[in-house]
């Protein structure tokens, strides 16, 4: 049976309530353990791995803000999201913000596999460790 947009709206609602608490392991449940996650510049595969990208993110940021402004739903399980996250920097509380887009793979209630674009990856980076100029 294909996935509703009502079930791809309370999976990705999951996701959302679980990354703002920071609540790790409600954040990783919500993908399978097989996990292929591909965002600029790095893929990560298994739930493990991505467990150890989860808490290195946490540790450098608090999250803020996870917002979606589309949700649709494609053939075979497919959600395609529009979002815009915001966290704090944990080391000076700056705020960080960064518009993307994902595409995603639903597999038994859990993300199976993700692949995510954003707006500009080099200064998404830059912002991430603080660098105050282009020649950082």
């Amino acid at each position: 049976m294909a996935i509703t947009i009502d079930q791809a709206f309370e999976l990705f609602e999951r996701r959302r309530a679980a990354w703002l608490a920071t609540d790790v392991d409600a954040y990783l449940d919500c993908f399978a353990d097989d996990i292929v996650l591909d965002v600029p510049g790095k893929t990560v595969r298994g739930r493990d791995e991505y467990e150890a990208m989860a808490r290195s993110s946490f540790e450098w940021a608090e999250p803020v803000a996870f917002d979606f402004h589309h949700l649709a739903v494609g053939p075979d399980d497919v959600v395609m999201a529009n979002w815009t996250i915001t966290v704090k920097r944990r080391a000076d509380h700056v705020p960080v913000t960064w518009r993307g887009m994902s595409v995603c793979g639903i597999r038994d209630d859990r993300i199976a596999w993700w692949r995510e674009y954003y707006e500009d990856p080099v200064a998404l980076a830059k912002a991430a460790k603080g660098a105050t100029s282009a020649a950082d």
